[in-house]
């Protein structure tokens, strides 16, 4: 079985938690659920797909030394506020933002559905840690090329928030090569919010597949709020394959609708011994 490297989205820091606060035992337990959601693309006889899922939500969130869980939650407050409002045009929501950013997100939020309203709270502060954070950001992507060196994967599939932290990692680790990024609901190209941060930057406002990788798939569904747009061809250059799917309009972002999306099947078949 080829060896495959995870790198997961916004939201997992329970598992750091329900491991007793180990970062090991939370991508363990990360990597057998995902064994078992990517078997339902795959199906055939039950396998260890992944080699590891790349772990990273505890650096996110953490408080850092000498700080309170209080002072954190104010420190990240006004990106997490500037997040939603850029994020919110791209929705076409508040096109002319005026007032104060808690008014405003207030409001956005209050606009969204439950569920929406409910995955905004987990993405915007996530994201907005991550890309205002140095230190944070650069222990981040330090995690995730330390998976994919110990495990040298022929295929990393990274989701959501964890397909920036790939992508850069990828990119600031030129000695990792990958014959496939496959990367699912991926927030890459938002403009105003992911996409003029990255590192490398865009130039003249393209950015490029990793010169490491061979192939790049990308694959969103038609719903996903945190992938917009869904495509990445306008935006970066080498991605081969841009996949629109329609996976469930409650469950849009889900790794475990993702993994399982029959679309990863013709993808991931080549390289499976």
């Amino acid at each position: 079985m080829t060896a495959i490297v995870g790198v997961h989205g916004i939201g997992k820091y329970n598992y750091y938690l329900e491991a007793g606060g180990s970062a090991a035992g939370a991508a363990t337990a990360m990597r057998l659920k995902w064994d078992r959601y990517l078997h339902a693309a795959l199906g055939g006889e039950t396998a260890a797909y992944f080699s590891e899922v790349a772990y990273f939500s505890h650096l996110l969130r953490d408080p850092k030394p000498g700080e309170s869980s209080k002072q954190a939650a104010a420190r990240v407050e006004a990106a997490t506020q500037q997040v939603l409002v850029e994020w919110a045009k791209d929705l076409g929501l508040g096109e002319h933002v005026t007032g104060a950013l808690k008014s405003f997100t207030g409001w956005l939020l209050g606009k969204l559905d439950s569920r929406s309203a409910a995955f905004a709270k987990l993405f915007a502060p996530e994201v907005a840690v991550y890309l205002t954070d140095q230190e944070r950001r650069e222990r981040c992507r330090q995690a995730v090329a330390d998976a994919i060196r110990r495990n040298r994967p022929r295929v990393v599939i990274a989701h959501s928030l964890g397909s920036v932290v790939a992508y850069e990692a990828l990119w600031a680790n030129p000695d990792l090569p990958v014959d496939l990024l496959l990367t699912l609901g991926s927030p890459l190209g938002m403009r105003n919010v992911v996409f003029e941060r990255l590192l490398p930057a865009p130039v003249n406002g393209l950015g490029e597949r990793p010169k490491n990788v061979a192939r790049w798939v990308n694959i969103a569904d038609k719903d996903d709020i945190a992938a917009i747009p869904p495509a990445l061809r306008a935006s970066f250059t080498g991605v081969d394959v841009e996949e629109l799917v329609n996976l469930d309009w409650i469950d849009f972002h889900t790794a475990e609708k993702y993994l399982g999306c029959p679309a990863l099947d013709p993808h991931l078949r080549p390289f499976l011994a």
